[in-house]
């Protein structure tokens, strides 16, 4: 087995991971990134078609606030490109198509009333929770011990507006609301300043993309670094003391001074660790649920759907898609519909083969888009809980009573490990931008 001795020791080549290992190395630190997958950019992922056009199946928008990435792709050179929002949005509400303009879907007066109400009371008690220190929160323990399913059945009458706000907490958090701590979900929307920042397309988290493709941040950043990235060297062990730590990979043993461990939590907790971790944060990483989602990419000769009017951004409540949003690039062809399976829907469909949920995306575009939506060209999607190093995506969110009891563990080093990762931002939390903030704390 290959011998390595070096500084700092980081787990984990996806943005937060790179970003620590570029700071590091930048102040004059000697570093090692040891990543498991035979790639970087961990949750963001870019493959090509067979025309050679470049999709995402992971990690993929940016949006106003977002200043630490929209920085970062200007200084490496990349550019962004808006998210096309031009035209009516398509809602499908349990096999009733219709259309509508704005964040809010048009179902009926009182839910939309009833529904606005409810995002300002979001934001307001959102407000009133530090991102950086939830448990200190007023009411902390009582709102954590709520899931936001319970908080929806107490708060909000209507049935519409019931699945509204479920559908938001699917396509935000890859969870049913029952699973979900209310404090969490307060904590991670005033992460991001509002909930329409999160739910919004223009102005909001999914404003635009990068143009290429997000995963091109973490390759660029990983060539910067040379050889000091290592792939396909899972991490199995380690073993830490007041001397530093002697980390085991698949062909790898390394000794540090220090370890940055950029994982997701459910992943960071599998490691063996001699001595083992404290119970709080082993606590922690038990409770800590990676989100289900499915993201998937019909390819068609053009978007056919901007002839007719249409946005190519949906919601669904009833379908197994819960999100679309058109994914083409500036020019007119291919035409592409970016959808999600999400949440309940994302775990049962992880157990079909991808030709099954080809057939399954093709035939519910087909019901909001038209017929031309039933064959696309081509196809690709990425079946995140089966991804044996994510587990999940786009993060993982804590249960009711986690945040009380087990929340102080999320960024406290454990002596020389310290804890980086979309998870462990407390600014846009579960984001590239959180990412990348995590790793440069």
């Amino acid at each position: 087995m290959e011998r390595a001795d070096v500084e700092v020791l980081v787990v984990g080549a996806g943005l937060a991971g790179l970003s620590a290992a570029r700071v590091l190395s930048g102040q004059g630190h000697e570093t090692l990134v040891l990543e498991a997958r035979d790639r970087v950019g961990g949750r963001t992922h870019d493959v090509a078609l067979d025309d050679g056009t470049v999709v995402e199946l992971g990690g993929q928008y940016v949006g106003p606030g977002q200043s630490v990435i929209l920085e970062l792709i200007a200084e490496l050179g990349l550019e962004t490109e808006p998210t096309w929002t031009g035209g009516a949005n398509v809602i499908d509400l349990r096999g009733r198509v219709g259309h509508y303009t704005g964040t809010i879907p048009k179902v009926n007066p009182v839910a939309v009333a009833e529904l606005g109400l409810a995002l300002k009371r979001i934001d307001r008690l959102a407000g009133q929770v530090n991102p950086e220190a939830p448990w200190e929160a007023p009411k902390a323990a009582a709102r954590d011990a709520l899931s936001v399913g319970d908080w929806i059945r107490r708060s909000v009458f209507s049935r519409d507006a019931r699945d509204l706000i479920r559908l938001a907490v699917h396509a935000v958090w890859m969870a049913e609301p029952e699973e979900i701590s209310l404090l969490h979900f307060l904590a991670y929307t005033g992460a991001a300043g509002s909930i329409d920042a999160l739910l919004d397309t223009e102005g909001g988290a999914q404003d635009s993309r990068v143009r290429g493709g997000a995963q091109q941040i973490s390759v660029e950043m990983a060539r910067q670094l040379g050889d000091s990235v290592r792939l396909g060297e899972p991490v199995r062990s380690i073993r830490h003391g007041p001397e530093g730590v002697l980390v085991t990979s698949r062909s790898l043993e390394v000794r540090a001074r220090r370890a940055v461990l950029a994982l997701p939590p459910a992943l960071a907790g599998r490691l063996d660790y001699s001595p083992a971790m404290p119970a709080i944060r082993d606590g922690l990483t038990q409770r800590m649920v990676p989100g289900s989602a499915i993201k998937a990419v019909a390819a068609y000769e053009s978007p056919f759907w901007r002839a007719a009017g249409l946005s190519g951004s949906a919601v669904s409540v009833g379908s197994p898609l819960s999100m679309v949003f058109d994914g083409s690039t500036s020019g007119s062809a291919p035409g592409l519909l970016v959808a999600f399976f999400e949440a309940g829907a994302a775990a049962g469909a992880a157990s079909l083969s991808e030709t099954e949920r080809r057939d399954l995306v093709a035939s519910n575009l087909a019901r909001m888009f038209g017929p031309e939506a039933a064959e696309p060209v081509d196809y690709r999607d990425c079946a995140w809980p089966n991804e044996e190093f994510s587990r999940g995506c786009y993060g993982a969110f804590m249960p009711p009573g986690a945040w009380t009891r087990y929340g102080k563990a999320l960024l406290e080093p454990v002596g020389p490990i310290h804890w980086a990762g979309a998870e462990a931002a407390r600014r846009w939390t579960g984001y590239m931008d959180g990412a990348i903030r995590s790793g440069r704390r």
